[in-house]
Formats: C-alpha cells, structure tokens, sequence
C-alpha cells in the first residue's frame, strides 16, 4: 500500500473538483522591491498544470 507523500500533502491542496491548488512562492522576504501589483496577485491561490499534477496526485492515494 502506498504511503501519502507528505512533502505533497503539506504544500499542495484537493480541490472538490480534483484540482491542485498551490500557493505562490516568494512571497515571505524581500517584498519591499516587489510592486503592489505583484504582492495582490500572489496572495491568490493558483492552479497547477495538468502536466505536472497528475505525478502529484499520485502521491496523495487517498487525497488530503
């Protein structure tokens, strides 16, 4: 039986839909030289690739 990944698990999210959510990175230090622009969009959740979420939701057989 496979183990939850939980490198995964603690950095990635499941939406209702199956969805991976993930947050943007960067955003703990040197925000100063950052625009206003770029620290609003970064305070949203954003979606991960098709590509790259099929290998994560295999670490996380029974979701989260």
């Amino acid at each position: 039986m496979q183990k939850t990944k939980k490198s995964i698990a603690k950095r990635f999210k499941l939406t209702a839909k199956g969805k991976l959510v993930r947050r943007t990175p960067g955003f703990r230090h040197l925000l100063g030289s950052k625009s206003t622009k770029q620290k609003r969009r970064a305070t949203r959740d954003k979606l991960v690739a098709d590509g790259h979420a099929e290998a994560l939701k295999r670490a996380l057989p029974f979701g989260l």
